[in-house]
């Protein structure tokens, strides 16, 4: 179940927020101290079962923090940007924690406590958050990552991750040439290729070996590949690199075996089980919050259109082994949108659109009603979107591996959307493609969990809506 956190690229993600978990805890305890020093009685009283007070705002506080993206791997704010996005959690979880202590009477702290708390440690999260970044830039500090070729798939590495933020947490020592293979990677990158790879490893203390050799058929150093495995040395392919430090598939380099015998793709009854108990029970907690948008929803549609005008729209989509289904959605656009019957991808600033479509779109209210979708088991909260079988049925012919997408129930969230904007056309749905498969591959309780929490990032940021 935890299989997603026990990626490499991802644990300094779990240290960054166990680390301000503990500064909220710490800063709640510091808060009660400073608010009634004076008052020994009260502080007395309040000491009670003090230490499950201070986890449970800790960890509202970090959830919120999460909401709005900052635990994200490809965060690329800078420090202003950072510390807006610190504000808007602060905001979000101070009103968490506020409804939560009142809604529980047993472990209720006081407004003062809480506001001395938040004060404390808003300038210790974020001055912890600037050296902590700092210190994961640190090529000390990273891993170090051996490239076992220097040709056109090894290439890959270098264009295709030259920003920081693609590099966060590990470092790549040099290339080690093949025989045989033209070399696509800067000479200044490569390592002299007449010592063993065994030895480079140890002299250059390497974490990780990554094969990214044109042909393994004869090529690879099988004895000294063993040696580093003994010594601890990772050994790790090139689509499996890519996929773990960049959260997606990489088309062009996968084939039918590496699907086959790779890890991940969990349909066990105990997966879709718990899976489904997931989808109820989120649905049912959302539809207590969002009941009364949904209701204005409706009623803003209803007066722009008129009486006899639908409030809600259905549309036939594609779902869980190719099974089609109607999704239900507030509708959005004009009645005659497709009065042709020919289905179209939306477009930016699309005319089709009404004005109360337009930002209903925006903040992914038109969304909702796919709730109703979920609880009937057509779609889950969180997977790849459903496509319309128009589309699915085009992109299916051009783009390889399309239909194992619809492996997975679609869902009303996904990790595609949390890391691609909206999908308008061929290319952008291959593209979208490479996280989809990733998601269907690697799904499990916990990154359904950071999905569901950073989609409120996307609403609130109003990425990727048209």
């Amino acid at each position: 179940m935890f299989h997603f956190l026990r990626q490499q690229g991802t644990r300094w993600l779990l240290l960054l927020a166990f680390a301000e978990l503990c500064a909220f805890v710490g800063s709640l305890v510091a808060a009660m101290y400073i608010r009634f020093w004076s008052e020994p009685d009260y502080l007395e009283v309040f000491s009670t079962s003090f230490e499950l007070r201070a986890v449970v705002f800790g960890v509202v506080m970090v959830t919120s923090m999460a909401a709005i993206g900052l635990y994200q791997r490809s965060l690329r704010d800078n420090w202003l940007g950072l510390l807006a996005r610190q504000a808007i959690g602060f905001v979000m979880g101070s009103i968490a924690v506020t409804f939560v202590f009142y809604l529980v009477p047993q472990i209720f702290i006081g407004r003062g406590v809480i506001a001395v708390a938040l004060l404390i440690s808003f300038p210790v999260i974020a001055v912890g958050r600037h050296i902590f970044l700092r210190l994961v830039d640190v090529n000390a500090l990273k891993r170090r990552v051996l490239v076992l070729g220097a040709g056109r798939r090894a290439g890959k590495i270098v264009h295709r991750m030259r920003r920081r933020v693609d590099r966060r947490g590990f470092v790549v020592v040099g290339y080690l040439p093949v025989e045989g293979e033209t070399a696509s990677v800067p000479e200044e990158l490569q390592l002299d290729a007449s010592e063993s790879l065994y030895s480079i490893a140890q002299r250059l203390q390497i974490n990780e070996v990554v094969i990214a050799t044109e042909d393994r058929r004869g090529q690879l150093p099988m004895p000294d590949l063993l040696a580093c495995k003994q010594d601890g040395i990772i050994i790790t392919n090139l689509i499996t690199f890519f996929e773990r430090e960049q959260g997606k598939v990489k088309l062009s380099l996968i084939d039918p075996s590496w699907l086959i015998f790779s890890n991940g793709f969990d349909a066990t009854p105990l997966r879709r089980m718990s899976k489904r108990i997931f989808d109820v029970s989120s649905t049912l907690l959302m539809l207590v919050f969002v009941w009364p948008l949904m209701l204005l929803a409706a009623l803003a549609i209803w007066i722009e259109s008129g009486p006899g005008a639908p409030i809600l729209y259905r549309q036939e989509r594609v779902g869980e082994r190719g099974k089609t289904f109607q999704l239900i959605k507030f509708r959005s656009m004009r009645t005659d949108a497709e009065k042709d019957g020919v289905a179209r991808w939306a477009s930016k600033e699309d005319d089709r659109v009404t004005r109360t479509g337009r930002f209903i779109r925006k903040v992914r209210i038109d969304e909702l009603p796919q709730l109703w979708n979920v609880l009937r088991g057509d779609m889950s909260l969180i997977g790849p979107r459903p496509e319309r079988p128009q589309f699915v049925e085009e992109l299916e012919k051009k783009i390889q591996y399309y239909d194992l997408r619809h492996c997975v129930k679609p869902g009303l969230a996904g990790w595609a959307q949390l890391n691609y904007p909206y999908g308008a056309d061929e290319k952008d749905a291959a593209e979208k493609l490479k996280y989809d498969l990733f998601y269907v591959k690697n799904h499990n309780f916990t990154l359904d969990l950071i999905i569901l929490i950073q989609t409120f990032e996307v609403i609130l940021f109003r990425r990727g809506a048209r």
